[in-house]
């Protein structure tokens, strides 16, 4: 009952259809197909970056700390043998400490971030979801851009060559891609696209106005040059454009929206320090990574890009919980 009433508040906010039971969702045929999708997908990413010299590691699921910079989701602290750790919303701090074994890694990174329930109905929040994240040492922003692109490019490749049946099936024209698969991704700054919309040019776009600025592009582009009040810590901040952050989003077209965000990373102990100070957060929760840092870490630049987003959009699929086998919709109870 509870599941139920709980659903209902989440359709009256706007969502217009929800999951089923588990047994209902996976036996649905869109629901297979976008799966069978999904993994040809992710064959095709490892195969592209293995090609490209990248390692695959493994995420950890807990650590003492996370990503704090998640746009108003909260964590979730659990109990490990008697001290408070957290589930991870991102890798990104254990991205960079993996450059202690390998230039290039990659990794396919569960997270956990508890979403405010209204973005239940905004067709593109889960509490549960997965990135490609990508980490290169030594690699500038446009570096960076450059591995995104080409994620997303050989996805997009892999499907439309092997399961052009299973597009049409779910009413996607490949048509659709011809043009990401034959020119650079074009890029904008967060100037000009918070022009776009009439936003505050100080602070993250936000989901309305990001969907508005995505509806007129017809294939994904990227925007750069966020302030810097806007992002975590670890982005780095330009040396010759104090405020402003040599990181980017990375935008789907059609209304889909953000797929990624990366940056180059701060890596200076001293720069760090007085980031985390300035967000608000208390260096003393980060010390094993401070000590890591103070002894020495690689530049590097890296990024995550939403495995269910990017199903998602090449599927074209309405909402974001269609590309997950067990969806986990923010404020709703679930298998």
């Amino acid at each position: 009952m509870q599941q139920e009433q709980q659903m209902e508040s989440v359709a009256r906010s706007g969502a217009e259809r929800l999951p089923g039971t588990p047994q209902e969702h996976l036996s649905s045929e869109t629901t297979r197909t976008v799966l069978r999708i999904q993994h040809r997908m992710l064959m095709g990413i490892r195969r592209h970056l293995d090609e490209a010299g990248f390692t695959e590691l493994h995420a950890p699921v807990i650590g003492p700390v996370t990503d704090p910079g998640c746009r108003g989701a909260k964590q979730v602290d659990i109990d490990f043998y008697g001290r408070r750790y957290k589930l991870m919303t991102s890798a990104i701090l254990y991205k960079q400490a993996s450059l202690h074994a390998f230039d290039r890694i990659f990794c396919v990174a569960p997270n956990i971030r508890l979403e405010p329930p209204e973005t239940a109905s905004t067709s593109r929040h889960l509490a549960e979801f997965h990135q490609i994240d990508v980490e290169v040492a030594g690699y500038t922003r446009e570096q960076i851009m450059d591995v995104a692109q080409g994620i997303v490019v050989a996805a997009v490749r892999e499907v439309v060559t092997t399961m052009p049946q299973e597009l049409e099936r779910l009413g996607r024209d490949t048509d659709a891609f011809k043009d990401l698969l034959e020119r650079p991704f074009d890029v904008i700054t967060h100037a000009e696209a918070v022009g776009q919309v009439d936003g505050d040019p100080h602070a993250e776009i936000d989901w309305e106005g990001e969907a508005r600025i995505s509806r007129k592009a017809t294939r994904p582009f990227f925007v750069t040059d966020y302030p810097k009040g806007s992002r975590g810590f670890y982005d780095r901040e330009s040396r010759e454009h104090p405020g402003m952050l040599r990181n980017f989003d990375l935008l789907a077209p059609e209304g889909y929206g953000e797929l990624a965000s990366g940056s180059e990373r701060e890596f200076e102990y001293a720069r760090i320090v007085t980031r985390m100070r300035e967000t608000g957060e208390n260096p003393a929760k980060y010390g094993w990574y401070l000590d890591m840092v103070r002894e020495g870490i690689q530049g590097s630049a890296g990024f995550g890009i939403g495995f269910e987003r990017l199903t998602r959009y090449i599927t074209g699929v309405q909402y974001v919980w269609e590309a997950s086998a067990y969806p986990k919709l923010p404020g709703v109870f679930s298998a």
